[in-house]
């Protein structure tokens, strides 16, 4: 069974999603604010936040950026109509997807569904496969990035997919829809140029100079290639 965590500072959102999604078989948690949800993280797995970007105190922003440095868990942003720069900036920072108020339940549960899957994907079968390339290390079984110094890169389960997509098909063009494609595996992807801001994430971890890419190169018009040589 699955463990969300809903955090708003509404309780009436709350306890709606609460109840919609116990009904629908997940074990849910609830949380008011960023310090209920540190408390919850301490108690236990949890595999998704719902999470309102417009918490008192420590805001939804503030929460992903702090989680993306320590873990891969599933972040929904939970926001308003007008806040569309906030959404960017929470898809920067290592967001999975968002989602505006008002919201239908079932919506909610489809991009929870959606999300989940693409956590829970199962690892490519030829066991411990690995990936080489300018000193780093991506085992494809373990789903695991090793960086030349020999330390563990974190990625989201979005970036780990994106990446293997690139290692896996070196010094080709790879479109938008190409990588669309290999990546989520015909999930729908909830935002505009998605693949641009996971580029750019991914670019953040693997390239010395992430304004300067020298391995994940863009062709303009065309889209993107992995340039380093990979054994």
């Amino acid at each position: 069974m699955h463990t969300i965590a809903v955090v708003d500072d509404d309780p009436i959102t709350r306890e709606t999603l609460k109840a919609y999604l116990e009904g629908e078989g997940y074990r849910v948690m609830l949380a008011r604010d960023g310090d209920q949800l540190s408390a919850l993280l301490a108690r236990g797995r949890i595999d998704l936040l719902l999470l309102d970007i417009r918490l008192p105190g420590k805001d939804g922003l503030a929460v992903t950026r702090e989680l993306r440095a320590i873990s891969n868990i599933g972040i929904i942003l939970i926001t308003g109509r007008s806040d569309r720069m906030d959404r960017l900036i929470g898809l920067e920072l290592g967001a999975d997807d968002y989602i505006t108020k008002p919201f239908e339940p079932r919506e909610i549960l489809a991009r929870t569904r959606s999300l989940l899957r693409r956590i829970a994907k199962p690892t490519r079968p030829a066991g411990g496969r690995v990936k080489r390339f300018d000193g780093w290390e991506l085992h494809l079984d373990k789903r695991r990035l090793r960086a030349p110094g020999g330390e563990d890169a974190r990625l989201t389960s979005a970036e780990f997919e994106l990446l293997a997509a690139f290692v896996e098909n070196p010094g080709r063009v790879l479109s938008r829809d190409d990588l669309l494609d290999l990546t989520l595996r015909g999930d729908s992807v909830p935002y505009d140029r998605s693949i641009d801001r996971l580029v750019r994430r991914l670019r953040r971890v693997v390239e010395p100079d992430p304004a300067d890419p020298t391995r994940i190169v863009t062709v303009h018009g065309m889209g993107y290639m992995f340039q380093a040589a990979v054994d």
